[in-house]
């Protein structure tokens, strides 16, 4: 084990645990949602609860933990979301259950800024884009992993409950104990919305795509292998699969995007993923693992997109906007999130459940129809295009600093072996 992972391995351990409970607490919700005996379109607003609550601490919270400091705002943060957990199951009301859902998704943001803040100050110039990689790879890892939690036995209905509040608490532990002073969080250079999408449109629609998309995948997504007769083991697997899938298709998806025209690796991307989405339309009822190997490919090339998009809205970009437009592609996510699972719930409640599939094709052959528009509109691309960097979807300020680092570390880099090679002539 190398020397900084050693001295950061609390961070990844606590990384580790919060998004365990971070996967099994979506998809757990989803299925219980049917209590509520509300329909498919008020089911998809309260699930977007969480985005808007991620939404919304990734504008106030920031500035909260600067004035009181990161160990209190995680304890508080992981105190809100436990008592959040356990509280949603005592009362099988919409609108109780959409104030949970807002509480939780703000202190999950919260959660995650305060352990992003450590990976940057724990990171050197010469490790942080490795480090960046482990840290994504453990999160999607984990929280594929926390899908399976949900065949833990349950008669009582809040076992798992309980479970997903004891991991998000857990993840105090380890992470309280990084033995590295807590950055100063550092607000970007503004970037208005409008000049974000005059730069890149692409970038803009895509990412606002990904957030109508990946909300209603993991928020409706259980509710459709439900109403599918799947088993909860079967649902698992369905919902684990494209998380897990993706950590192995990412690296070779970003190589491709460095070395040709990023625009179409997005293009064919999407309509790769509305052409496997409709094939699981015609998926007969006996084939089960067959549709969970569809989604897990589907998930292999889907999930990139977001993070296709930051970079190719960062190759339009000075190195000094990349942070604050980085800022308002989270609010473009965010806004497509809260969105997309009432829009797919809308979708499913007059066409079926096949509704579901049918707003994943709509959304992704939108977005390729689009991405061809802009490479006709707009033939040329820069001449000097910045490296693929993977990214969640959901990644707070404190990555998007990290990646505005590496990114100028990259262009750095560049320059001098472009110096050398000239001198070297």
């Amino acid at each position: 084990m190398s020397a900084g992972l050693r001295s950061i391995w609390p961070l990844f351990l606590g990384v580790l645990l919060l998004n365990l409970g971070h996967g099994l607490q979506g998809s757990l919700v989803s299925l219980n949602s049917s209590a509520l005996n509300i329909s498919s379109t008020a089911i998809g607003v309260v699930m977007a609860g969480f985005y808007a609550g991620l939404l919304v601490s990734s504008v106030v919270l920031p500035p909260i933990v600067g004035k009181v400091g990161h160990i209190r705002a995680f304890a508080a943060c992981a105190s809100l979301v436990s008592t959040a957990i356990l509280l949603l199951p005592l009362w099988h009301n919409a609108y109780w259950w959409f104030a949970m859902r807002v509480i939780v998704g703000a202190s999950i943001s919260g959660l995650s800024i305060v352990a992003e803040s450590w990976l940057n100050a724990s990171s050197s110039n010469e490790n942080r884009g490795k480090m960046l990689s482990v840290y994504m790879m453990i999160a999607y890892a984990s929280f594929g992993a926390g899908q399976f939690l949900l065949n833990v036995s349950d008669d009582s209905g809040f076992v798992r409950f309980i479970v997903v509040s004891a991991l998000l608490s857990l993840a105090l532990v380890p992470i309280s104990l990084v033995p590295v002073q807590a950055p100063v969080i550092e607000m970007p250079r503004r970037v208005a919305m409008i000049d974000v999408f005059n730069l890149s449109p692409l970038a803009f629609v895509g990412t606002f795509a990904a957030g109508l998309a990946q909300s209603a995948f993991f928020t409706m997504g259980p509710i459709f292998g439900q109403s599918n007769n799947l088993s909860l083991v079967e649902i698992s697997m369905m919902m684990a699969l494209p998380s897990l899938a993706m950590i192995v298709s990412q690296y070779p998806i970003g190589s491709l995007s460095d070395r040709f025209d990023r625009r179409i690796v997005i293009t064919a991307l999407t309509f790769l993923s509305s052409v496997i989405a409709a094939v699981v339309l015609l998926v007969p009822g006996n084939g089960t693992y067959f549709l969970i190997i569809l989604l897990g490919l589907f998930g292999a090339l889907s999930f990139p997109i977001y993070s296709l998009s930051v970079a190719h809205a960062n190759d339009y970009l000075e190195s000094d906007q990349m942070l604050g437009a980085s800022a308002k592609l989270v609010l473009i996510y965010g806004v497509g999130a809260i969105v997309g699972p009432a829009v797919a719930g809308i979708v499913m409640q007059f066409i079926g459940t096949e509704g579901f599939i049918a707003y994943l094709v709509l959304v992704h052959g939108g977005l390729g129809l689009y991405a061809v528009l802009r490479m006709v509109l707009r033939p040329d691309t820069p001449d000097d295009t910045g490296d693929y960097i993977p990214l969640s979807p959901q990644a707070t300020p404190i990555v998007a600093q990290v990646v505005e680092e590496e990114y100028e570390e990259l262009a750095a880099e560049s320059a001098e072996i472009a110096e050398n090679a000239e001198n070297t002539g």
